[in-house]
């Protein structure tokens, strides 16, 4: 899979050592930076994408040519505004959008890694990120954004990295993935691996790709993210071309044409062993299996934090929310929580909310007072 567009890079010629153990020999980070950072460096803030997000978060994507996947938050005047803030959102590791992951070239076989590429965690995702600010010359953040995956991420920068963040902001996210979580995500692997163009992982270069594998995989994945009145709200029994059924296996609903398209053009901008890496470093993530537990993982943590959920959310419930509360309830930690009220399921933070932004909007103001900015 090779996709063309233009993205800001960094590399890493020194190994970069991974939770595993293991090493990647040079790495890669794909960022896009949306503003200018002011002279005091205190102005940026890291927005950590989803399972298949990219780096364009704001503007136009250069890939499909459509607004970036959080363009109704980030931008000049907005809730996010880049009139004032530095904001900076990287490919994650084991992306397939610019960062190092399996449709990468391994430096020591000149060939792509496939299966070769070690298994990463969020960890993992979230030190390269450190590294990035780093290199970028950014002492400290002035927060770090994220949601679904991209809330693990937020979560891990103020378990391990709480020095270099001043404010989190977790949204329809949770500390660990649930016993239904992983398995969704282990049926979309075995939709992939099931594939015969997936050939072990080898199919770089080849003409076949396994894009019914990934597309059904997507079409599981999507399900999870909407909610059951959402979907009878938009779809409905509606039937697609005709009054009557066609008694036979083509598409006769709505719904049917709807999760074909998003798997078709899923597969258009995503590399299927990329998609096997980052759901299994999701099944991977969980604070509360750290030493200590929950608690430990925020002890004498005096970030400010402010959680979202979404009432129709049943991927991340609010329940998952309020665990990680109570945790924080015990350090140090400024906790604000809000559950909005929505029947858009887990995708609700992708989407036009307006109590989520006025809320979001007001914090950011908080946070610009109590910083300085």
């Amino acid at each position: 899979m090779k996709l063309k567009f233009e993205t800001q890079k960094i590399t890493y010629k020194d190994s970069f050592k991974l939770s595993s153990g293991k090493e990647i020999a040079s790495c890669e980070i794909a960022f896009q930076t949306y503003g200018q950072l002011n002279k005091e460096k205190s102005n940026a803030i890291m927005i950590c994408h989803a399972l298949t997000g990219d780096q364009f978060c704001s503007g136009i994507n250069p890939l499909n040519k459509k607004k970036g996947w959080w363009d109704i938050l980030i931008g000049p005047g907005k809730i996010i505004d880049t009139n004032i803030f530095f904001v900076i959102c990287s490919n994650v590791l084991g992306g397939c959008m610019g960062s190092t992951g399996p449709s990468t070239v391994d430096p020591k076989t000149r060939k792509q890694y496939g299966l070769n590429f070690p298994v990463i965690t969020i960890s993992d995702m979230v030190k390269l990120q450190v590294r990035l600010i780093d290199s970028l010359g950014i002492k400290k953040l002035f927060a770090v954004i994220g949601g679904s995956m991209g809330g693990m991420q937020t979560l891990e920068w103020a378990s391990r990295f709480e020095k270099k963040v001043n404010a989190v902001i977790p949204i329809a996210s949770s500390y660990r993935h649930s016993a239904q979580n992983i398995a969704f995500h282990e049926i979309g692997r075995q939709a992939i691996m099931a594939d015969t163009n997936w050939k072990s992982g080898n199919y770089y270069g080849s003409k076949q790709k396994p894009k019914r594998g990934l597309a059904v995989a997507r079409m599981i994945a999507h399900i999870t993210y909407l909610s059951e009145s959402a979907l009878q709200r938009k779809f409905g029994r509606n039937l697609q071309n005709s009054k009557t059924f066609s008694f036979n296996f083509i598409t006769d609903f709505q719904i049917e044409s709807y999760l074909k398209h998003q798997g078709s053009s899923f597969v258009e901008r995503f590399d299927s062993n990329s998609y096997l890496y980052i759901t299994k470093a999701m099944d991977y993530f969980d604070l509360s299996s750290r030493k200590g537990g929950l608690t430990n993982a925020f002890k004498n943590n005096n970030l400010s934090f402010c959680f979202f959920t979404f009432t129709s959310d049943w991927l991340f419930p609010t329940s998952e929310t309020k665990t990680i509360i109570k945790s924080l309830n015990t350090s140090n930690a400024k906790v604000s929580f809000v559950e909005v009220k929505s029947d858009k399921g887990h995708d609700a933070f992708l989407l036009d909310e307006p109590e989520f932004h006025e809320i979001l909007g007001g914090f950011i103001e908080g946070q610009i007072i109590k910083q300085g900015i």
